[in-house]
């Protein structure tokens, strides 16, 4: 864990990326890192869900030999998409204690991806919601959150280790600044992601997934605000029993707006309401029961 937040920062490097014929040259930007915007006149050949794309470094850097090459998934539906899915990772996915900063410090420096357990049930829910109302993983994941960039092999091998649908991470530059450690507020980041991934996918509406510890209501509401008719439900895990107040309010504002927020206590809560509404299968909540007890068994 100590490597991972000792990188060096490589900006002004030029990487090719190809995919199905078409290459693109980009170029890192002064933290090192780059942004990819695939597109072709020509259209691409999609047979499945995922597909690699290949990176290549372009420049010499030091010594290091070249060449420097790596692959990179992406995800395009080819199934009925019926919705997309924005999640919180820290006390939404995994208990991390996010609200309480000794054990949230704890808790990132001396576990792992196969130590750190998800919430019951996380898992079963999630595939769930991937598959819908047809049963093909088509419905895209997003997960926006506050941890650094640095998590990032982290966060994905956690995902991968407890069988979570992968999606795109949205993480936070890690830099200083006179106020903080890590340069942004919580609450900017998230809204910023969030909107992001709603000004690209213009055509489809989200289920929303967060916590009551970190202002993922808040955050949301200004999305339902900013983006009228595009969030299907918001989903919020209720780990704060000080802000039981603040959440009837933001309750009663997004009901206001036509959207309905639910305060849950566990996982399968939340998915007795997806089905209740047609978003998942009946036997994906049986499955999410079973997954839920035996998660419970081993934490």
């Amino acid at each position: 864990m100590y490597k991972r937040f000792m990188s060096w920062e490589i900006p002004s490097v030029r990487i090719k990326v190809s995919f199905q014929g078409y290459n693109q040259i980009v170029v890192s930007d002064e933290e090192g890192y780059f942004t990819v915007h695939l597109k072709s006149n020509n259209g691409f050949e999609i047979k499945k869900s995922w597909n690699e794309v290949q990176l290549d470094l372009l420049d010499q850097i030091g010594k290091v030999p070249n060449p420097v090459t790596a692959t990179n998934k992406i995800f395009i539906p080819i199934g009925k998409v019926d919705y997309g899915i924005i999640s919180d990772i820290d006390d939404t996915i995994v208990p991390t204690g996010a609200t309480r900063l000794f054990e949230m410090i704890k808790t990132t420096f001396l576990g792992n991806a196969h130590s750190r357990l998800p919430f019951p049930g996380v898992s079963s829910y999630y595939q769930a919601l991937a598959k819908g109302s047809d049963g093909i993983d088509s419905n895209p994941f997003f997960y926006v959150s506050s941890s650094p960039w640095n998590l990032y092999d982290f966060l994905m091998e956690f995902l991968d280790v407890h069988q979570i649908p992968k999606g795109p991470l949205m993480l936070r530059d890690l830099g200083l600044s006179k106020e903080q450690f890590i340069a942004g507020s919580h609450w900017k980041h998230k809204l910023k992601q969030v909107e992001k991934i709603f000004q690209i996918e213009k055509n489809l509406q989200f289920i929303l997934i967060g916590d009551s510890g970190q202002h993922d209501p808040e955050i949301y509401l200004k999305v339902i605000k900013d983006f009228p008719g595009r969030v299907k439900m918001v989903y919020i895990r209720d780990v704060s029993p000080k802000r039981k107040t603040a959440m009837k309010e933001i309750q009663l504002e997004m009901n206001h707006l036509g959207v309905d927020m639910l305060l849950v206590k566990d996982t399968l809560e939340a998915g007795r309401h997806a089905l209740s509404m047609g978003w998942i299968l009946p036997s994906d909540l049986i499955e999410i029961q079973e997954s839920k007890q035996k998660d419970e068994a081993l934490n």
